[in-house]
This record gives C-alpha cells, sequence and structure tokens, in this order.
C-alpha cells in the first residue's frame, strides 16, 4: 500500500513540477544572447584584472624577497 502512494506522490510532484514550469516567463533569444555577451565579457576582463594583479605581485616578490 505505502508503495502505491510513494508512486503516485512522484507522479503528482512531476504534474506539478510541469504546471510552474509552464508559468515561468522565460527571456526571449535575443536577452539570452545579450546576457552571454555580457558573461564572457565581464570574465575577460575580470580575467585580465585578476591576471594583472598577479603579474606584479609576483614582480614585487621577486624584487624584495629575492
Amino acid at each position: 500500500m505505502r508503495t502505491m502512494s510513494l508512486f503516485s506522490q512522484i507522479i503528482g510532484f512531476f504534474r506539478d513540477s510541469k504546471s510552474e514550469l509552464k508559468q515561468v516567463n522565460w527571456p526571449s533569444k535575443e536577452d539570452t544572447i545579450r546576457y552571454t555577451w555580457v558573461v564572457i565579457v565581464f570574465s575577460a576582463f575580470l580575467t585580465l584584472v585578476l591576471g594583472g594583479l598577479d603579474y606584479f605581485f609576483n614582480f614585487l616578490a621577486g624584487k624584495f624577497l629575492l
């Protein structure tokens, strides 16, 4: 008896999930492309900043510690 209840709970979960996903306001293709480019540009910028800081601190460590 318990397995039938568990099975019906699982089916109910997937039904509820499907109905909730229909209510989601998904971004348009253009918005998705724009947001993707924002993430790529920001990641590249942050990579350059952190790489520059790493190079600078390695340079300072080489001058003062060696």
